[in-house]
């Protein structure tokens, strides 16, 4: 062994010692979202009370702000692993997303509320999806987000007087098999895509979507149809570093 090969390895060690950190700061983390879970199905609207309740600054709602941002920093770290199959592992046992079999998460995801994510198997999600999944998101079969597409579950509500987020699950978001989302496409709450759609490159959808129609623009509008026949399966189970 060369003393360049050694200086490389030992420079490979150091760079990936934080995620063995991480990794063991992760298990209790597994407990907390199976609570967290629970939580989001329970929810309701707050009323302006509960909402200033919130507001008042304790200790108990200052550690979890923190235990909150601090899920939500490790979940961006790991959305920066270079390994895909070392990520899987973390989204699927520890943050509890539903990842099916062959389904790809590339590099630079940052998702929320990952216990409230189902991906389908074969669906490639592409670099630098955004994916909010506070009020439910699923993801079908063999779908293809394409790089930086955003999908939103939850949003602030311009009515109300305290500029609160009274969002629910009727806001959830689903996109069924076969979808392809181009990129930079950003899909707001309360949408569902339907089965085979193509929805354009920059197109920013804000209502459902019929099955195997074709969609561009700002907002989203019917462009054209496509082949109904659709027998393809995608396998990205090949990747390994992205």
């Amino acid at each position: 062994m060369t003393i360049l090969n050694f200086f490389i390895i030992i420079a490979i060690l150091i760079h990936f010692f934080k995620w063995i950190i991480f990794a063991f700061l992760l298990i209790p983390l597994s407990l907390s979202n199976r609570r967290a879970k629970k939580y989001y199905k329970k929810r309701t609207k707050e009323t302006e009370q509960k909402v200033q309740q919130k507001k008042t600054h304790n200790h108990q709602s200052f550690f979890r702000r923190i235990k909150k941002d601090y899920i939500r920093y490790i979940l961006i770290q790991i959305g920066m692993l270079p390994f895909i199959s070392f990520r899987h592992l973390l989204y699927r046992h520890v943050f509890k997303v539903e990842l099916g079999s062959k389904a790809v998460i590339h590099y630079g995801a940052e998702i929320r509320a990952p216990f409230n994510l189902k991906i389908g198997e074969g669906s490639i999600i592409g670099d630098k999806a955004f994916l909010d999944a506070r009020n439910g998101l699923t993801i079908g079969n063999n779908v293809n987000l394409s790089s930086n597409v955003s999908i939103y579950t939850e949003q602030h509500d311009h009515r109300d007087s305290l500029f609160c987020c009274n969002s629910n699950q009727n806001f959830r978001v689903q996109i069924d098999d076969r979808v392809w989302l181009g990129p930079n496409v950003i899909v707001l709450p309360k949408v569902h895509i339907g089965e085979g759609a193509v929805v354009a490159a920059g197109a920013v959808v804000t209502k459902n979507i019929e099955p195997y129609g074709i969609y561009a623009g700002v907002p989203a509008k019917k462009i054209g149809e496509r082949n109904h026949d659709l027998q393809y399966n995608l396998d990205g189970s090949d990747s390994f570093f992205l």
